[in-house]
C-alpha cells in the first residue's frame, strides 16, 4: 500500500466537473501545482518538507492543501493493489444503454464494487472498472445488478489478466 494523490473523479464532484467544462475551475498557479506534484511523488510527505521544496512556510502548505483538498481538485488516499486485501478479480465493464446514459451512470456509482465510472463515445455509452473478491461475485454484479438496470441493453466484460502500469501522475504535466 502506499498513499497517492489523486485527482478527484468521484460523483460527489460531477458539479466541479461541470464547472471545470463552464471554465469556473479553480486557478492552479506553478505554487499549487508544485505542491501537487510533491504529493504525487510522496503523499505523506510532511509540509515542513513541501514548503522547503516550493518556497512556502509550512502553515502556507496546509493551508493551500487543504485549499485544494477542499475544491476536489485533489484527494489524498491510500492506493492499495486489489490482490493483496482479497480482490483476486478486476474487470472493465463496457455498457450500452437505451435511454439516459445519466441515470445509469448515477446507479453504477451507488455500487460498492465500482470503482471507476465514464460516460464515452463510442461502442460503449458507459465503461465501469469492477472490482471483486472472485469470479462468482463478477458474475453476480453483472448479471443480477447491472444487467437488471432499467436501460441497461448489453454488457460486455474486459477481464483484467494482469495489471501492467496503473499511475495517477497527471495532475502536473
Amino acid at each position: 500500500m502506499h498513499s497517492e494523490v489523486v485527482a478527484s473523479r468521484s460523483a460527489d464532484q460531477r458539479d466541479s466537473s461541470r464547472e471545470s467544462r463552464n471554465g469556473n475551475s479553480p486557478q492552479l498557479d506553478a505554487v499549487s501545482l508544485a505542491i501537487i506534484q510533491q504529493l504525487q511523488e510522496d503523499g505523506r510527505r510532511p509540509y515542513a518538507a513541501i514548503g522547503k521544496a516550493v518556497g512556502l512556510s509550512e502553515a502556507a502548505v496546509r493551508q493551500r492543501v487543504q485549499k485544494l483538498l477542499d475544491q476536489g481538485v485533489m484527494q489524498i488516499v491510500a492506493v492499495t493493489d486489489p490482490l493483496t486485501v482479497g480482490f483476486r478479480r478486476q474487470a472493465m465493464v463496457g455498457i450500452n444503454v437505451e435511454g439516459d446514459v445519466e441515470s445509469i451512470a448515477d446507479a453504477l456509482t451507488d455500487m460498492s464494487e465500482v470503482e471507476y465510472v465514464v460516460m464515452t463515445a463510442g461502442s460503449f455509452d458507459i465503461l465501469a472498472e469492477i472490482v471483486c473478491e472472485d469470479d462468482d461475485h463478477l458474475l453476480d454484479v453483472i448479471n443480477k445488478r447491472i444487467r437488471a438496470l432499467p436501460g441497461v441493453r448489453s454488457t460486455e466484460s474486459f477481464v483484467y489478466l494482469k495489471l501492467k502500469k496503473q499511475t495517477y501522475m497527471w495532475g502536473t504535466r
